[in-house]
């Protein structure tokens, strides 16, 4: 996990690996290592190298490109609200068996 400053004033944000945590309590499989497609600009990478804010009161998943929202997940003690919609595709590697 990286942290990065995008020179404008202390906007820190940390790169999508903070995410393996909080989404593997949700999937039986690594979400960080899917592939995703922005709905905005149409750039495809790896979850794991999106610039994540979580100075919040959950965490915010941006695309590198343009800056488009691609996730949102938010927790409480006993529920997790997950926004998917910034991606037009996900692609999950999940192991044959």
């Amino acid at each position: 996990m990286t942290m990065e400053n995008q020179g404008d004033g202390g906007d820190h944000h940390m790169d999508g690996n903070v995410l393996a945590g909080p989404l593997g309590e949700l999937f039986s499989v690594d979400v960080t290592a899917a592939t995703g497609t922005c709905a905005q600009c149409g750039r495809t990478g790896p979850v794991a190298g999106l610039p994540v804010y979580a100075n919040a009161p959950g965490m915010v998943a941006r695309c590198p490109g343009c800056d488009n929202v691609l996730m949102r997940l938010v927790r409480s003690p006993d529920s997790a609200w997950l926004d998917f919609g910034g991606f037009t595709a996900l692609r999950i590697p999940v192991p044959s068996g």
